[in-house]
């Protein structure tokens, strides 16, 4: 069992030494590729909100 947490612990400091190596984007980027994100699950969303609206419509009419 110490042997498992040993591994862990050094597993960890290995993550921690490689996240201190990857070059990151800036957050001006970083926040506008969110917000772009964003608005189009926005946008997806009312979209098949609408379609999904159309087609019960169309269901209800369908089998009364």
């Amino acid at each position: 069992m110490r042997d498992k947490i040993r591994q862990l612990v050094e597993f960890l400091k290995e993550v921690k030494a490689e996240t201190k190596r990857v070059s990151w984007a800036p957050r001006k980027q970083v926040l506008g590729a969110t917000f772009v994100v964003l608005v189009l699950v926005i946008i997806m969303a009312i979209y098949l909100g609408i379609v999904d609206l159309i087609v019960a419509a169309f269901m209800k009419a369908i089998l009364g």
